[in-house]
């Protein structure tokens, strides 16, 4: 577990959420130079825009596929699910992602309907609905998962995202009772977590000065809200 998902002083996740770029940005140079930064700035700014300026929200064909490059490039690459995504057509990717959208914030139902795409499983759906609901959903990285208390072993399964949803959603509350720009959401969680787990795992020094408290060391017994979903 991640001392940062135990912390709860919002000042220590800002800092880190301000050192993202730079991670991603140091990690982009070490294999392909450029590539996941320039993934990542169009993953971040560009598809969460266009998601939202669609009337009936949905996610198309040609940005699913390059969400999975993202996501490949930022984790573990598997050259088949890029294989598998590409070959659902258009309308069903579209139509499929639109009753998913409409299916908010039931995100279990969510993840399910996205989930009969092919090469889309839980992770890469989650990846969808934080594009696009970002206040509803994390997305279902291995850094992220890693540092949340009590996931491990990691599965890729709906059950365990649930699972981990549910403890970034509660977190999420913390920091927005005490925080008072209150805006943090699931997705922005993520971030800091992938920043200071990757930044870790690669040696960077970006983070070096970040200091990161826990709160309180029962932490990992409290019990998990159960995430809301109707």
């Amino acid at each position: 577990m991640s001392a940062l998902f135990a912390c709860e002083d919002p000042a220590t996740w800002r800092s880190v959420y301000g050192k993202y770029w730079d991670v991603v940005e140091a990690k982009s140079k070490s294999k392909k130079p450029g590539k996941l930064l320039n993934l990542d700035k169009w993953y971040q700014e560009e598809l969460p825009t266009l998601i939202s300026s669609r009337p009936d929200i949905h996610v198309t064909q040609p940005e699913l596929v390059k969400l999975m490059e993202w996501k490949l490039t930022r984790g573990k690459f598997r050259p088949r699910l890029q294989q598998l995504v590409a070959s659902n057509s258009e309308d069903t990717v579209e139509t499929c992602s639109r009753k998913a959208f409409s299916l908010l914030p039931d995100v279990q139902a969510a993840i399910a309907e996205l989930s009969s795409l092919k090469g889309v499983g839980p992770a890469t759906a989650s990846a969808m609905l934080a594009a696009g609901a970002p206040e509803q959903a994390a997305f279902m990285s291995d850094e992220a998962m890693e540092s949340v208390p009590g996931l491990k072993p990691i599965q890729y399964t709906a059950k365990h995202y649930t699972l981990y949803l549910g403890k970034m959603v509660e977190c999420t509350e913390k920091l927005n009772k005490v925080d008072p720009q209150q805006d943090w959401t699931p997705h922005r969680l993520e971030l800091c977590l992938w920043a200071l787990t990757t930044a870790k795992q690669h040696q960077l020094p970006l983070l070096k000065d970040v200091d990161v408290k826990e709160k309180s060391s029962d932490a990992d017994t409290r019990p998990t809200k159960k995430l809301k979903t109707r």
